[in-house]
């Protein structure tokens, strides 16, 4: 035991304002007279002691600090606890030590002379390690201080379980910025923290600050600037995962047996995925174990410390670091036993079904592992299972390279990419040759990856080495670069994964330059790859608006005869974007009629686009519904947030606003999930889009930011201009069309910060309209004319069924009074002919707007009314509202837009009700006109009737009145 009455003044702690805090109030009460108790709950590493420390130096300019820390060496000899405690006074006292049989009431007496008067502050670390008659007498005196005492208990423990009953703050670990910013303090004096090594330490350490701390001290500058690879696994969390072991020794012989074989038996499984209970049970009976126990144990965790929990057919640690701690602490040649005893198992269940009560051979009660050991993994590599694989891989004790071939030829399909990756990790362990063990680590990030797990793809890259590309782009002839094994390490391969990780997570105009350096690397020696690598850099292209970029790409993409399909994607999307648009169209089809393996979802997403490409919206939806059902029948989970976001923006385009929402939503999960920001970028556009038909607008505009928020640092340009145009059309719901013309403006005109090259001309009709109803200049209709052209030049060569409905309609709006009739009765023509019921009802709303503002109201009665079913049909309820204002402007009466029972504007005119509510928005009288296409001085007349009728005397008034 360690008393102390001073304590070292602690280290600025990162992460922990709100535990700092409770402190201090538990202190602030203590100098008021009012004690009180608080036990600290963490495992280890999370800094309770730390938090500990700086209460005891808080507190000892202001009165008497008590101070000890357990030792769990002295745990047996009763009353210990309290010998360290009281063994020394505050300000160098000297008091008698406590009889050994002191009771709690005499601890609480002994404590108050102590005090002497003065505010007492009782800090205990590692209080669950005192003998239990010390815990007994310091949980008694810590429930005793209350309203007018001058005594204060602080204990730290691993769990709240010893001392019941106390106030209890749980430590969480520290969040990811805490955690960072600690890191960057830790690493201070080094000459820089690689991006990739920073990654991987923080999701090593799991906010542990002690973690953190051990970890960063143990690697060398080099492999903390990334130029050397990093060890696996990382060291330096000895201490911390000691004590997590601390007191396993003390659990009898066949708990501590099972805990190292459920702690190995999730060697072979995905990270988090605990243990096979059945597994568990035939290694506990094949291991001598009594069957009794093992059905408690596995059951609930009954007769284990508390160490183990059942979730339905699997079986967890209670915390993240326990597994590793039990293999840590067991020697090795218990660990190796029970390694090659889950091997044996799961060959026997993966060749032939063994009986589970016959004695392990050569491992009754986990004795050391044979010495024929190796030459046995020799002889049976070849038939083995991957997971006994995988167990056999963790008995080995150093380099095996025909372990780490059998391990490499065996992470094939069937096994899921996450078993694959994690059997190729443990062949990397056991090469010898630091390239051959390079290579493998690429293959098992590469898995990973394809997994949805990029933290642990960007763990095992760290290993490889540095992130260098000794060979520039160059463009790839396959027809002169032959195969060579695959076996062989791969150039290329950490640049292709590092590139692919970058394309869903990072600046795209990054991934474009890696993935076309990784394409010239593979091209040698690994044809498929190559090809990868190339379409990731044209979609990474594409993804920042870089049209020569995407057409350098494609170029680069050489036919091959395996890939017919490819081909006809690459010659015809190349045809369109230089604007040999029939040409690209022919190759186009025969992409789209290839497209015929239900097995290829990357197939199947290339035909969606080149399906959109030529207009064929029900083509694109067919291509990403098979393209969907093919990523969730056999993967990989990677592509997953791709296929929805493909079949959501084809369900966009087809007027599905339901289901892309839908489609969009599940997508966003799945990015969140696999960690792709790039992909939720994109959906949120799409539900920015989806929310911008059916409402509200306050969903609309939070879909914007977020898609914006995440297209801004990584150069998104495609989704930056979906969700603009997004926003820019709920304005135009709501009214507010100069908002919306000022959004797409930038858009749409030439210069910094053009819109897409692919989808900018989408948002052209908004824009027109925008403009022409917010009530532009004469002037600036030159603009506006040079951007109906543009779309009409567009219009001719992308085939899509409904831009000459759109078109028509722009023309509509800006044609003269005896031109604008014809030019609409042509929108509705082209719109019987693609349909569409937003689009069409969209402009039947323009038409009756402009009848009605010529004082045609009849005649526009029946657009409106078409307009409102219409926008009803496709659950555009804002839309739906705007038209249904119009109509009872149209002295036709709506029951979309009738009020609720109670409404302050009941008693006026719709006319008046409409105007009211743009007033009250804070639309001054010119904006009121041009948004209801009224004249200022007809606004300024009904407003006047409508503070009459109401009684008011303000817009501020209006506005109170009408808010919610």
């Amino acid at each position: 035991m360690t008393p102390s009455t001073t304590v070292r003044s602690p280290l600025r702690l990162y992460g922990r304002d709100d535990e700092l805090a409770t402190l201090e109030k538990l202190l602030a009460l203590l100098r008021r007279g009012d004690g009180g108790a608080l036990v600290l709950a963490a495992p280890p590493g999370l800094g309770r002691t730390a938090l500990l420390r700086a209460a005891a130096e808080a507190h000892r300019d202001r009165g008497p600090v008590l101070y000890a820390t357990a030792a769990p060496a002295e745990r047996a000899v009763p009353c210990s606890g309290l010998g360290a405690l009281l063994g020394v006074g505050p300000a160098g006292a000297s008091p008698a030590a406590p009889h050994t049989g002191i009771t709690p009431a005499a601890l609480a007496r002994r404590l108050r002379e102590f005090a002497d008067g003065g505010p007492l502050l009782v800090c205990v670390d590692d209080a669950h390690a005192w003998d239990a008659a010390s815990r007994a007498a310091l949980a008694f005196a810590a429930r005793g201080p209350g309203t007018g005492s001058r005594i204060a208990f602080l204990l730290s423990v691993a769990d709240g379980t010893a001392f019941a009953g106390l106030p209890t703050l749980h430590l969480a670990p520290l969040d990811e910025r805490a955690a960072s910013v600690l890191l960057d303090r830790l690493t201070a004096g080094t000459e820089g923290l690689d991006p990739v090594v920073r990654a991987e330490i923080l999701r090593e350490a799991g906010g542990n600050p002690g973690l953190l701390a051990g970890i960063s001290g143990r690697l060398t500058p080099d492999q903390l600037a990334g130029r050397t690879p990093l060890p696996w696994p990382l060291t330096g969390g000895e201490a911390v995962l000691a004590a997590h072991a601390e007191g396993i020794d003390d659990l009898p012989d066949r708990t501590r047996t099972l805990l190292l074989l459920a702690a190995a038996a999730q060697e072979h499984e995905p990270e988090g995925a605990g243990a096979d209970a059945l597994l568990l049970l035939r290694a506990g009976t094949r291991g001598g174990l009594p069957r009794a126990f093992l059905d408690r144990a596995l059951s609930d965790g009954t007769g284990t410390g508390g160490m183990l929990q059942r979730a339905g057919s699997r079986v967890h640690f209670g915390h993240r670091l326990a597994a590793r701690a039990v293999l840590h602490h067991a020697p090795w040649a218990r660990r190796s036993a029970a390694h090659e005893l889950l091997a044996t198992l799961l060959t026997e269940s993966g060749d032939r079904s063994g009986p589970d009560d016959v004695p392990a051979r050569d491992v009754p009660g986990l004795p050391d592992a044979p010495d024929a050991r190796t030459a046995r993994i020799t002889a049976a590599t070849p038939a083995l299972p991957l997971a006994a694989l995988v167990q056999r891989a963790c008995a080995a004790s150093g380099p095996d390279a025909a372990l780490a071939a059998g391990l490499e030829a065996a992470a094939v399909a069937p096994f899921a990419h996450a078993a694959r990756s994690a059997a190729l990790a443990r062949a990397a362990l056991l090469s010898s040759g630091p390239a051959l063990r390079a290579a493998r680590f690429a293959a098992a990030a590469e898995q990973a990856r394809l997994a949805g797990d990029p933290p642990l793809a960007r763990s095992l890259l760290a290993r490889t080495g540095p992130r260098t590309a000794d060979t520039a782009p160059a463009p790839v002839d396959f027809a002169t670069t032959p195969d060579v094994p695959a076996t062989d390490p791969a150039p290329g391969l950490a640049p292709y994964v590092h590139g692919m990780l970058a394309l869903r997570s990072g600046p795209v105009a990054d991934a474009h330059e890696i993935l076309l350096a990784a394409a010239a690397l593979l091209a040698p020696h690994d044809h498929r790859r190559a090809l990868d690598a190339l379409l990731g850099a044209a979609e990474a292209a594409w993804a920042a608006g870089d049209a020569l970029g995407y057409l350098d790409a494609l170029k680069r993409l050489a036919r091959t005869p395996a890939g017919e399909g490819l081909e006809h994607y690459r010659a015809g999307m190349s045809a369109v974007l230089e604007g040999r648009t029939a040409e690209g169209h022919i190759r186009l089809r025969r992409c789209l009629a290839l497209a015929g393996d239900p097995g290829d979802p990357a197939a199947l997403l290339r035909a969606g686009v080149a399906a959109l490409a030529l207009g064929d919206i029900t083509a694109a939806c067919r291509a990403g519904t098979r393209a969907l059902a093919a990523v969730r029948t056999a993967g990989p989970e990677a592509l997953l947030p791709q296929a929805l976001e493909h079949l959501a923006y084809a369900e966009l385009r087809a007027g599905r606003h339901a289901g892309a929402r839908a489609h969009a939503l599940e997508g966003l999960h799945a990015a969140r999930r696999t960690g792709q920001p790039n992909s939720s970028a994109r959906l949120h556009a799409v539900l920015a889009l989806a929310a911008s038909v059916e409402g509200p607008a306050e969903v609309c505009a939070a879909h914007e930011e977020a898609a914006l928020s995440g297209a801004g640092p990584h150069g998104l340009v495609q989704a930056a201009t979906l969700a603009t145009w997004a926003r820019a059309r709920a304005d135009l719901a709501a009214g507010r069309p100069g908002q919306a013309a000022a959004r797409l403006a930038p858009l749409v005109k030439a210069g910094p910060g053009r819109g897409h090259f692919a989808t900018r001309m989408l948002a052209v009709p908004c824009w027109v309209e925008a403009a022409v109803l917010s009530g532009r200049e004469p002037a600036e209709s030159r603009e506006l004319h040079a951007a109906v052209d543009e779309f009409a030049s567009w219009a001719a060569r992308a085939a899509d069924p409904g831009a000459p409905a759109q078109l028509a309609r722009c023309r509509a709006l800006l044609a003269s009074a005896s031109e604008a009739d014809a030019q609409y009765a042509e929108a509705l023509a082209h719109h019987e002919r693609a349909g569409g019921d937003f689009e069409q009802a969209r402009t039947r709303l323009l038409y009756g707007q402009w009848l009605r503002r010529r004082r045609r109201t009849r005649e526009a009665r029946g657009p409106l009314r078409d307009a409102l079913v219409g926008f009803q049909r496709c659950s555009a309820r804002v839309w739906a509202d705007r038209a249904a204002g119009e109509l009872r402007a149209a002295g036709e009466p709506a029951g979309a837009g009738t009020g609720p029972a109670g409404d302050p504007l009941a008693m006026l005119t719709p006319q008046q009700q409409r105007i009211a509510r743009c007033v009250a928005e804070g639309a001054t009288n010119r904006e009121v006109a041009l948004r209801l296409s009224l004249s200022p001085r007809t606004v300024d007349h009904h407003l006047r009737n409508v503070f009459a009728a109401l009684a008011i005397r303000s817009r501020t008034e209006l506005a109170r009145l009408l808010s919610p």
